[in-house]
């Protein structure tokens, strides 16, 4: 499983696991392209996976990842699966809609698919 970035926007958006920063190329970390696919990305084909903080060689920069559409529906679908059947939430076992990690995965599934 790819490596987790240092930092992650609250939410569904921190459950989608990113290509290790050491991995993203410049154009990546600043959302010109998407982190799986490396498509060039436009404000219409693009996903805001929101601002992080990541480690690039002995220091902290800010990135801007951003994933193409069809990419962030699958990882954000992978997530939520991982979510509900590996981890087990107990919150999507009583009630899925009471689940905020449930909830944005959904969302970024949806957005995704549109």
């Amino acid at each position: 499983m790819p490596e987790r970035t240092d930092t992650a926007p609250p939410g569904g958006r921190a459950a989608l696991p990113l290509p290790g920063a050491g991995d993203l190329s410049e154009q990546q970390q600043r959302g010109a392209e998407c982190v799986w696919c490396r498509i060039t990305l436009t404000a219409e084909t693009a996903v805001d996976l929101g601002e992080r903080r990541i480690r690039v060689g002995g220091s902290h920069v800010t990135a801007f990842p951003r994933g193409c559409r069809p990419c962030t529906a699958d990882a954000a679908y992978r997530a939520l699966f991982d979510h509900t059947q590996v981890n087990r939430c107990e919150h999507c076992a009583d009630d899925a809609g009471s689940c905020e990690t449930h909830i944005a995965l959904r969302r970024l599934i949806r957005e995704g698919r549109r």
